[in-house]
Order: structure tokens, then sequence, then C-alpha cells
């Protein structure tokens, strides 16, 4: 198939022959004609090229190439936008700006691509007041994350309605000076009226800033994720809850959570919440953790009864003491480090609502009574995963009976299954086979 981009180069090229000759034959010599018959028989590009321009592609109706050009990656865009006057033109249509990502990565360090600093510079010139869902992708450089920080600071024209900062790795945005951050920050939430959208995960945004978020986009405001925010107290996030009754979805660290801040997400004046994403982390070993209260947890399902509740653990073992004591709404499960039997059977027992669950590491003692437990408790789970842990197949095989055909997801490290006196590992996969309505194998690699 002809390149995309070579062919707008060579219909540019055709173009501006075609304009700067005499096409007339009376003034054509025999040596140029062979040469134009040579190269139309060994150049088929140049063929279909010409055949682009008899079609007299320049005067397709802007709506038509606004949709093509909207399917096209920014550098063939640009090419594109060389051809004729009429395709410039779409290529600066407001309606091609309204999305965009800025990539910032610096080439020493980072192979990933970014974007030409000239581009940006024209994109503030022409376009920054058409920008509406704004991404930035950096590298871990505190350079990237700055720079980004220098092009925040100069939409002053523009009103942003989704805006995300995505780091590839750590450190990035928390390497950047607290002011400086804050303060492009700030020119985002003054000058956007009608935020809707803003992940903003490890950042150093703090308690004041997001009272200027909440100033100025409280209406509008429905998506917030700020997981790893150490600047942000309950207290800021609670803010939030407060003015911001179109809230939806909120993802953010445990330590943020309270009871007010679930009995504010809770109240009479606010839209039903869609997901709740809580990540647990450890940052050091025997960290202390609060409990939420029961009653807290109930209020919030009895307000949002579809609410997802999502929980990412990534804690040692002596951690988890405050936790799966009482029942929980929690909905989908991740124990990123080892979770011991005790907790596992907990969740067995007090997670009702569980439709997922993944265990990535368990330790040497089997887990059939935990599953068997799960299976027998959490009626709406359809997705497990396993790995580096013990299960003997006799239980697998009862715990997969137990859900039958809900368990639309099943990934089981190979290892994980433990011979005994009913099952092989080559005899399992028929019997499970059988209970799911589907050819099931184990996994060989996690694909969790």
């Amino acid at each position: 198939m002809l390149n995309l981009t070579s062919l707008f180069l060579r219909m540019k090229r055709m173009k501006g022959g075609e304009e700067g000759g005499d096409s007339s034959p009376g003034n054509s010599s025999p040596e140029v004609c062979k040469k134009v018959r040579t190269q139309n028989t060994e150049d088929s590009e140049a063929g279909v090229a010409s055949e682009f321009l008899d079609s007299d592609w320049a005067r397709l109706p802007q709506e038509l190439l606004l949709h093509i050009f909207q399917y096209l990656p920014l550098l063939d865009r640009a090419y594109a936008s060389q051809v004729c006057r009429g395709w410039n033109q779409a290529f600066h249509m407001p309606e091609l700006w309204r999305c965009f990502e800025f990539e910032l990565n610096q080439p020493a360090s980072s192979y990933l691509k970014a974007t030409h600093p000239d581009l940006i510079k024209q994109i503030i010139k022409r376009h920054s007041n058409h920008l509406q869902y704004v991404s930035f992708k950096v590298d871990s450089s505190t350079e990237s994350a700055e720079a980004a920080c220098d092009i925040l600071s100069q939409l002053v024209n523009c009103s942003l309605k989704t805006l995300g900062l995505i780091s590839t790795a750590r450190p990035s945005f928390m390497e950047v000076p607290k002011s400086h951050f804050i303060s492009a920050l700030t020119v985002v939430f003054v000058n956007s009226k009608s935020l809707s959208s803003l992940k903003i995960d490890d950042t150093p945004v703090d308690d004041p800033s997001l009272k200027v978020l909440v100033a100025n986009n409280s209406d509008t405001l429905k998506l917030l994720k700020m997981s790893s925010c150490p600047h942000v107290s309950p207290a800021g996030i609670l803010c939030v809850a407060d003015q911001c009754h179109g809230l939806r979805e909120l993802a953010l660290n445990y330590h943020l959570l309270s009871d007010e801040l679930l009995l504010a997400l809770s109240s009479e004046k606010h839209v039903h919440l869609e997901h709740l994403r809580i990540d647990v982390v450890s940052e050091n070993p025997g960290q202390h953790f609060h409990t939420i209260k029961k009653s807290s947890w109930d209020a919030m399902v009895r307000h949002s009864p579809k609410f997802n509740l999502v929980m990412y653990f990534f804690l040692y073992e002596d951690e988890f003491g405050p936790f799966f004591n009482d029942e929980i709404p929690v909905t989908h499960l991740y124990f990123g480090r080892s979770v011991s039997k005790e907790v596992l059977g907990r969740v067995g027992l007090h997670c009702p609502r569980l439709v997922e669950l993944v265990v990535c590491a368990n330790g040497l003692r089997p887990l059939d009574e935990e599953l068997i437990r799960i299976a027998k408790h959490c009626n709406q789970l359809s997705a497990i995963g396993l790995g580096e842990c013990e299960v003997s197949c006799s239980a697998f095989v009862e715990f997969v009976k137990m859900c039958g055909r809900r368990l639309s997801q099943l990934s089981i490290m190979e290892e994980v299954l433990i011979p005994d006196h009913k099952y092989s590992l080559d005899e399992i996969h028929w019997e499970v086979s059988k209970h799911l309505g589907r050819v099931w194998f184990p996994d060989m690699m996690p694909t969790w």
C-alpha cells in the first residue's frame, strides 16, 4: 500500500513541477518525453499521485478533510498541510486542535518520541484558545516536567475540559519546584471554567490549589485522579467532595480516605458516585493505617448502590490488621504483595460485592479453604487471577464448579495448581473447561 506521507510529498513535488514548467507538447523534446515515459513505467507511486491530482483533491469539502485529518498522525498531518493552500487551511481548523497530547522527553535519556519545540510554539501562538482536551506525557526527567509547567503557564486563553499529567516514570513532576508547579496549574484552574476531568497523579498539588480548582470548576468537575499526592490532606480532598456535587469518579491514596469524605460523597445533593479507586500503599514496613467505619461504607452503598470500589494493596503481611474485619463494599481487589491466608479468609467473609480478585503472591500454604469460602460468599465474582501461591487441583475444580459460568476471566498460573489424588495437570483443564462451558488452560505467564 502506498505510504500516505510519501504520497503527500510526491503530490507536492509534482504540483510544483507542473506550475514551474511548460507542459505543452510542442515544447517537449524527445529526450524529455522518453524520460517521462520511463518514469511512468517504473514509478507506480507517481502514477497514483497523478490520479489524485487529476481528481482535484484540493477542492475536497472542509468537513471531509477534517474527518480525514483526524485519523492522521500529527507528522503526516503536517506533511499534508504542505500539499496546497486548502489543505493548509484544514490543518489549522480549530476542530483538529481540541484534543492534543504534548509528549516531552529528553532524547539523551528516553526512547520515546517528543513533540517538536517549533510545533509547541505554533500551538501556543495559534491554537491555545482551541485546546479543550489536553494531556502531557513526560519522561522521568525534571527538565521535561518543567517544560510541561512552562506550557501550562502559557495557556491563559484556553478553557480546558480535561487535563492529564502523565509521568512514564518517577520522579518527574515531584522533582519540579512546588511553587513552579502550583503556579502553572493555577493558570489552568482559573482560566478553565468548565474543567470536567483532572488526572494529576504523582504531582505536588496541594490543598490551596484544590481550593482554586473548586472555586472555578465546582459545577463541572466529574473525574479527579490524584493518587500519590503527598501535599494534599484529608481536609483538602474533603473540600472537593463538599463542593463538587457532580463528581462521579475519584482516585486517591488511602491516607486521604476518611469517614467524613464518604459521608460527603453520600449526601443527598451529591450525584451517584460511579468509581472510587483507593491505593493502599506502605512506604515503610510497619506503617500504621486507620480504620474506616462500616456505617460510612453503608452510607455510600445506600446512596450509590452500583458504584465500583477498586482497591490496590501494596502492604506487608503484618500491616493488614485494620482491613477486612467488617463488611466492605469492595468490587475489585488487587494484592500486589504477598497476602496471608488469614487475610484472604476475611476477604471471603466480608466482601460480598467482590467482582474481581487478583492475588500476585501468597506463599507455600495451599489456599483451598480460602478459595472455597470466596466462591461461597462472593456471589458476584466473575474474574480471578492467581500467581506465586498454591491451590490443590481438587479445590480449584470445586471453586470453578461453585462459581460456574459467571467466571468470565480465569487467569491461573500453571505452577499454582498442585496435582492430587483426583486430578493431574493433564486432566484438570478438561474438568475446568466442562464447568466453564469453554476451553480453558492454565497460564504460562501472568496476564493481569
